[in-house]
């Protein structure tokens, strides 16, 4: 079975497709997850774009606000190569649903 979903903010459309009803619940759970996010953490900005940076060969994807800076960084899953937004660090929940921002007098996300 094949469905079309489209985002909540009309940016993003996609099929999904699933043997099951469950099937097709996962692939818009894990869909959502990343893709949904419409507003920074930090400013409440819509203004946000996708970025993926090289550093040493490594793939790092994040979602920045254009608007004052802040991003919020994804995580890859080992098996299936997934992402998820990472909203924690080690044990502890982030501030802000995981977006944070450089401040260069501090030297540190925030």
């Amino acid at each position: 079975m094949k469905v079309n979903y489209q985002t909540s903010n009309g940016r993003i459309s996609v099929e999904i497709e699933g043997d099951s009803q469950r099937d097709i619940f996962a692939e818009i759970a894990r869909f959502q997850e990343v893709f949904e996010e419409t507003v920074c953490g930090k400013c409440g900005s819509e203004n946000l774009r996708f970025v993926v940076r090289n550093v040493d060969d490594n793939l790092y994807y994040e979602l920045r606000c254009m608007d004052c800076g802040a991003k919020l960084s994804f995580g890859s899953h080992k098996k299936g190569g997934g992402l998820f937004p990472k909203r924690k660090d080690g044990d502890n929940w982030l501030p802000d649903r995981g977006w944070v921002k450089w401040n260069p007098k501090t030297e540190k996300n925030e």
